[in-house]
């Protein structure tokens, strides 16, 4: 006897396999599972905040002070007024910062940053004079001015290795073209370019007029520098001029192209 068709087993396999299957719903959470896990959270939040703010393991405990040259660390410290106490994420960065900045001008930029668990960092950097100008009307002190034209300190001694600014300018319509804070920031550039064994070996930057700007060096030694402008080249002419001619008195890089050097 014959067995069952291809067709016909087919059909007993859809008769018994019977009607597909919806698809399964995925179960919700219960609603108490739900609360616990809320609960947790937040109990987990408010324990992180009052270990954050509350708890004495994270409070301020001491301020470190780096990259001082010329201020103190007890200086820094007391301008930063950092309260020792707090809680260490309360601390305002930003506020410090400006502190900073408002009260030792001679700080050029500040980084603050958390030191956890403890502490606060302050990482300074002092500005460095290139130029100082004479003050006549306060008791023969010095005005130190950094290579951005900032006067940022008054000291009594003339630092050592930093030019003195000498402006002869005449009364005249040359200074109404250029006044006076403009031919200082030429003199500062100026400085700024010299290298670095030129400007401990010059006495003084003397500014007669936006393009006649000279330097007087050690040994009655004298340069004619021009204006402030293509600074690098002249450096490396007056460089190359210094070692050439060991002997001269007056150098001329006003045009680096054509030097000059005279004198014995």
């Amino acid at each position: 006897m014959a067995g069952p068709t291809t067709a016909e087993r087919g059909e007993r396999q859809k008769l018994e396999s019977g009607p597909p299957r919806p698809p399964r719903l995925r179960r919700l959470p219960r609603p108490r599972t739900f609360i616990i896990l809320l609960c947790a959270a937040v109990l987990t939040g408010a324990g992180s905040v009052w270990v954050l703010y509350g708890s004495p393991w994270l409070h301020v405990e001491r301020v470190s002070v780096s990259g001082t040259r010329v201020l103190t660390e007890s200086q820094v410290r007391e301008a930063a007024d950092v309260s020792l106490g707090s809680p260490l994420i309360s601390v305002g960065i930003d506020e410090i910062e400006a502190r900073l900045r408002q009260k030792l001008p001679r700080i050029d930029s500040v980084e603050v940053v958390r030191s956890w668990p403890h502490g606060i960092g302050l990482n300074v950097t002092e500005r460095t004079p290139v130029l100082i100008v004479e003050n006549s009307g306060n008791g023969g002190k010095y005005v130190e001015v950094d290579a951005k034209g900032v006067r940022f300190a008054t000291v009594s001694y003339a630092p050592e290795g930093v030019p003195v600014l000498e402006l002869a300018v005449s009364r005249s319509s040359a200074l109404r073209r250029f006044p006076e804070p403009r031919l200082v920031r030429e003199a500062v550039r100026v400085a700024g370019d010299l290298p670095p064994a030129v400007a401990r070996d010059t006495g003084t930057v003397k500014v007669r007029s936006y393009d006649s700007i000279s330097l007087e060096l050690s040994g009655g030694r004298t340069v004619m520098w021009g204006s402030g402008e293509k600074g690098p080249a002249k450096a490396r002419t007056l460089t190359a001029l210094l070692k050439a001619s060991p002997g001269a008195r007056h150098f001329d890089v006003s045009v680096p192209t054509a030097p000059a050097s005279s004198g014995s």
